[in-house]
């Protein structure tokens, strides 16, 4: 696949003095409290944070899956924050993709069928050789004929992986993408993510509770109480990366 995203932009992804509140019966809980980072283009960032700190709130705002409280959120210099439910839709078809835990595919579609779906959800002719490439660039273009089930966990990782990536997005949210899959697999994925990264300057914002898996990220932001408590920027040749995030982890945790 061959980026066409704008890669002008410093920034990818900004928020500005971000606050959620949600409302449970009588009860108002902060899951961000003033949220203020800018993630670079080009740029794969870790986040991190004890449970309940609110990193998986974090990417549903920025993702436009959930509204902010207040505050502004940019995606590609775009101010997503003040867009109807129409606009942010169109928004998260066209320019940003995303991958979960669960791979999400449609047992009854062959892999390139699947690959196919957000073009064909944003009324485009799926074009056979992009589908062809985007499965190769994840290490998958002998499997385009097969279904789910004839497939492994991180096969049909990639496979969800791809389908992300099919619309070209400026930005890629991972939310746990290594979740449901055992270690080497997992590696294997983090490996290939970390690659698109820095090949095609994919733009990816990971949410992870796993040291080793942010260990593959430039950089790693950890939340604590709905506030970035701190940053830790990361030096590929260093292999002590993983132990350092687990140290701050449990800091956190304490």
């Amino acid at each position: 696949m061959t980026a066409t995203r704008d890669s002008s932009l410093a920034t990818a992804v900004e928020l500005r003095a971000v606050h959620k509140v949600y409302h449970r019966g009588t009860q108002a809980v902060q899951a961000l409290d003033g949220v203020s980072i800018g993630f670079a283009t080009g740029s794969f960032t870790a986040i991190m944070g004890p449970s309940g700190s609110g990193k998986s709130t974090l990417l549903q705002c920025a993702a436009g899956l959930d509204e902010p409280t207040s505050g502004q959120i940019f995606v590609a210099g775009d101010d997503i924050s003040g867009m109807d439910e129409r606009r942010r839709t169109a928004l998260r078809r066209d320019r940003i993709g995303f991958v979960f835990q669960a791979f999400n595919l449609v047992a009854s579609l062959t892999a390139a069928q699947n690959v196919e779906l957000p073009l064909r959800f944003a009324g485009r002719r799926a074009d056979r050789a992009e589908v062809a490439r985007a499965l190769a660039a994840v290490g998958l273009g002998e499997r385009a004929g097969h279904r789910p089930s004839e497939l492994s966990g991180g096969q049909q990782q990639r496979v969800a992986l791809a389908r992300a990536l099919i619309t070209r997005p400026d930005v890629l949210f991972a939310d746990e993408p290594t979740g449901a899959l055992d270690t080497k697999t997992s590696r294997e994925v983090l490996a290939l993510l970390r690659l698109l990264v820095d090949q095609q300057a994919q733009t990816t914002l990971m949410v992870t509770h796993d040291p080793v898996a942010a260990s593959y990220a430039d950089v790693v932001i950890f939340l604590k109480d709905g506030r970035i408590a701190d940053r830790m920027a990361l030096d590929p040749a260093d292999a002590s990366r993983p132990a350092r995030i687990a140290a701050q982890m449990a800091r956190l945790e304490a």
